[in-house]
């Protein structure tokens, strides 16, 4: 068996800060997975929906993989990215650094991975791995999977060769902090206002702030978007919650991001912004428990409910991002 040493396998919440999360630790550079997050400049929203899909998709964070490309940019980290059609190829891209001594991010298909409990295809899921034997690769995934798990190398190849919305080509990647980089506190503020800007100023009505509202709009239309809303409706609303895939999991990490930052800054904007993300969080759970709602009763006031609290998230996320885009260093 081929195994790095000196990974500490702390599983996290979200799944691509915590593969960042070991990646990093063994690099010497130990942040908290809201820190992650908010450098990352992570939160967003996306209300996704399409004639190919079978019910709509809300989304709480930036496009998977956007959060690795951002953090590394704003601490100067050298990111080293493979990717390929070759299957043998994508195996010598991860083996090789592993059997160097250091872990590697992966990005796959989670329904294919054997330890994984919820069977639903995701290509954007991401998971360190910091070993392999003969049958098994050996990776962390986040605290609800099972932090320091093991899957299958035949499951593991058809994980990364998926294809589908949000997948990529056996994409695998390696983090090294050189020297010269700088300190996490520097980069807080530019993260900050680059994270307001997109948010505040989406290309399309179904991003940002306006996604939130477009969200508010339509989730009063869901009864009528299936013939089986006990299985959609509360799909959907236990993956915002449970995945935080448009539910207060992100809200939760970029408001504990604000208040780890309000700490270390004294910035009065900061302060403001966490206060005003942890009432949207709470929101959002309630969003998640109405939709659960309709979904069980088949009662479509439900939705109405939701669709307006939708309505004063968008407006409180709103005022929050106003607020953290005037910030100076």
């Amino acid at each position: 068996m081929t195994v790095v040493t000196g990974v500490e396998a702390r599983g996290g919440e979200h799944c691509e800060t915590t593969a960042l999360g070991v990646l990093l630790r063994h690099e010497g550079l130990d942040l908290s997975e809201p820190m992650l997050f908010g450098l990352g400049s992570g939160l967003s929203f996306v209300y996704w929906d399409s004639k190919a899909m079978g019910f709509p998709f809300l989304g709480g964070r930036v496009r998977p993989f956007e959060l690795t490309r951002n953090l590394a940019a704003q601490l100067g980290l050298d990111l080293r990215v493979r990717e390929t059609t070759s299957a043998r190829r994508a195996w010598e891209d991860v083996a090789a650094p592993i059997d160097a001594g250091r872990p590697v991010g992966l990005q796959l298909d989670s329904f294919h991975l054997d330890h994984f409990r919820t069977k639903v295809h995701f290509g954007g899921h991401i998971v360190a791995m910091y070993g392999y034997d003969e049958h098994h690769a050996h990776l962390v995934d986040t605290a609800q999977q099972g932090g320091a798990v093991r899957t299958g190398l035949d499951g593991l190849a058809r994980a990364r060769a998926a294809r589908g919305p949000m997948t990529a080509r056996h994409r695998s990647f390696t983090l090294t902090v050189p020297a010269s980089a700088p300190t996490p506190v520097e980069r807080i503020v530019p993260a900050v206002t680059a994270c307001a800007a997109a948010f505040l100023d989406p290309p399309i009505a179904n991003l940002g702030h306006r996604g939130v509202e477009t969200a508010g709009r339509r989730v009063r239309t869901w009864l009528g978007r299936t013939d089986d809303p006990g299985r959609d409706l509360v799909r959907a609303a236990r993956l915002m919650e449970e995945a935080g895939t448009g539910g207060s999991l992100f809200r939760n990490l970029y408001r504990d991001f604000l208040a780890e930052s309000a700490e270390l800054l004294g910035n009065p904007g900061l302060r403001t912004g966490h206060r005003l993300y942890a009432e949207a969080a709470t929101l959002w759970t309630s969003v998640a428990g109405l939709i659960e709602k309709a979904g069980t009763s088949g009662d479509a006031r439900h939705l109405e409910q939701a669709g307006a609290t939708l309505g004063e998230i968008a407006a409180l996320e709103r005022e929050a991002m106003r607020t953290l885009s005037r910030l100076t260093e």
